[in-house]
């Protein structure tokens, strides 16, 4: 069936379209050319009215809805398409663009049920349904699990857009063939994530494997105490970090410090106190957390399952540490294993992972923040640049896009997009990636709950779908305030009613 013709001028990449109807953003059509069907995205719609383009005051708009009701043509629908295509290539998962544009006048129509399905929900083995098109309801959207891990995936939209939602939802998938996923959980919304093969491990910090600026940041030394630092790189020797007794051997070679009768050491004596303090208040106020006796933490790690890493407990400073640690630590054991798979290396297996990995870190903004360097950013931005060779794949998910290093961002192979209001988050993404247009971009104001754009490796083209709602996912969404105080309530009157009815049978049994 027709839907209207391009009108204008056209480009290889873009074409004007009058239709006979509006057509929503994110629908899909076809151009037909001489060199092949092509296949386009409407990036943009537009209703005109001719009664209506002169309107000035409410009389005159009264009289034209009557003009505009009796005249037909009155109503121009536009539609500004971008070309993805042609419809054959891309049923191979090739994007060629035509090099001569559709002819103005070319008939535009519908593409079939089955050149969406080939496209958008292909057989092939290593993709997944995460949802539906947003204007095909009837066609499933999948994405490609190898690009995500081979290439990496960025997951934004502002709070309460599903980000959690999606990021469950590709943990479920990979759970079911027997993955390894790494969430680095800040929130505490994962941890009761009802999934099989989940793997809940409360994130502690083993000071005995961290360098002195680490520890440092873990004791929350304040930045610039310079002295403070260099009292605990000081301390901070091999003999402490070997010690069966690690406090008491740090507390020891602080009180050196502090007893010393060497001229240059009296200089930072009292820094020295106070570095002193600071050791002891850490061990009382981080002691479910710092726990030089817990071995490896990587060990805790299970291979074939989902691995939520609660690190709600730890502060910014300690949760960057604990980051930093567990991604410095991946990469080396994955490129152990890709050292080993090769037959290059001559000493007993030294990995533990046999299978590629996929970290997920929640809150990017945090951890690879754009005005500042921090530990974990520049693991992370490590592993964005070499993870791939070595079967390590790195998900970043965060609402504030603008806030993360671009650099990383920028290396992330594909991207799901949801709600982005602010003008410096869309500038953000539109710098990270480069396939999305300017007319997709100003579309994401316009998105709902669980709607995304999704650009990139992952998917064969760039596509505006409804992801899919975990029913296993638990936590994350946002509390009811009114429910939670009115269940308050009526928790009080049940225990007056309860204390009340005690008090009557204590009376009537004196």
């Amino acid at each position: 069936m027709s839907l209207g013709f391009v009108v204008g001028e056209s480009k290889p990449t873009f074409v004007t379209a009058i239709t006979q109807r509006a057509l929503s953003v994110g629908e899909y059509i076809k151009i037909s050319s001489d060199e092949g069907e092509i296949l386009g995205l409407v990036e943009k719609s537009a209703v005109s009215s001719a009664a209506f383009a002169d309107v000035k005051n409410f009389d005159e708009a009264s009289e034209s809805t009557e003009i505009a009701e009796i005249n037909k043509r009155d109503k121009t629908f536009t539609a500004h398409i971008g070309i993805l295509g042609f419809l054959e290539n891309l049923r191979k998962g090739q994007s060629i663009i035509p090099a001569i544009p559709p002819i103005p006048g070319t008939e535009i129509t519908q593409p079939s049920k089955q050149d969406l399905e080939e496209i958008f929900s292909p057989k092939n083995e290593g993709w997944v349904k995460i949802g539906n098109l947003l204007r095909n309801k009837t066609i499933d959207a999948k994405v490609n699990l190898d690009k995500i891990v081979s290439r990496h995936l960025g997951i934004l939209a502002m709070t309460g857009m599903g980000k959690s939602n999606l990021v469950s939802l590709v943990t479920k998938q990979i759970s079911k063939l027997k993955g390894t996923v790494i969430i680095f959980d800040y929130h505490n919304d994962y941890t009761a994530l009802n999934i099989p093969l989940i793997n809940v491990i409360d994130a502690k910090i083993n000071p005995r494997l961290l360098d002195a600026d680490q520890l440092s940041e873990v004791l929350e030394i304040r930045d610039g105490a310079n002295v403070q630092q260099r009292v605990l790189r000081m301390a901070f020797t091999k003999h402490v970090k070997e010690s069966k007794e690690f406090w008491s051997k740090l507390e020891n070679e602080v009180d050196f410090i502090v007893n010393s009768e060497d001229k240059k050491l009296k200089e930072i004596r009292t820094s020295a106190y106070r570095v002193q303090d600071i050791i002891e208040e850490a061990q009382r106020r981080f002691e479910d957390i710092l726990d030089p006796d817990m071995g490896d933490p990587i060990s805790f790690i299970k291979e074939g399952r989902t691995n939520i890493l609660n690190i709600s407990e730890l502060s910014e400073k300690q949760a960057n540490v604990a980051v930093a640690f567990y991604l410095q630590q991946l990469l080396k054991d994955r490129k152990d294993a890709s050292i080993a798979r090769h037959g290059k290396s001559k000493r007993e297996r030294s990995y533990k992972f046999n299978s590629p990995i996929f970290v997920i870190i929640e809150e990017a903004h945090v951890f690879i923040p754009k005005d500042h360097d921090t530990s974990a950013k520049y693991w992370a931005a490590k592993i964005a640049r070499e993870g791939r060779k070595f079967g390590l794949g790195l998900g970043i998910v965060s609402q504030r896009p603008r806030s993360v290093d671009l650099n990383v961002l920028s290396q992330m192979g594909s991207f799901a997009i949801m709600k982005i209001i602010q003008e410096d988050d869309q500038r953000q993404i539109a710098s990270a990636t480069e396939s999305t247009s300017r007319e997709l971009i100003a579309q994401l104001t316009s998105l709902n709950v669980g709607d995304a754009v999704l650009v990139g490796q992952w998917t064969n083209l760039p596509s505006l779908v409804h992801v899919e709602e975990v029913k296993e996912k638990i936590m994350g969404a946002d509390q009811s305030a009114v429910n939670a105080w009115a269940n308050a309530e009526k928790m009080k009157k049940v225990a007056v009613e309860s204390t009340q009815g005690l008090v009557q049978k204590d009376l009537l049994l004196d």
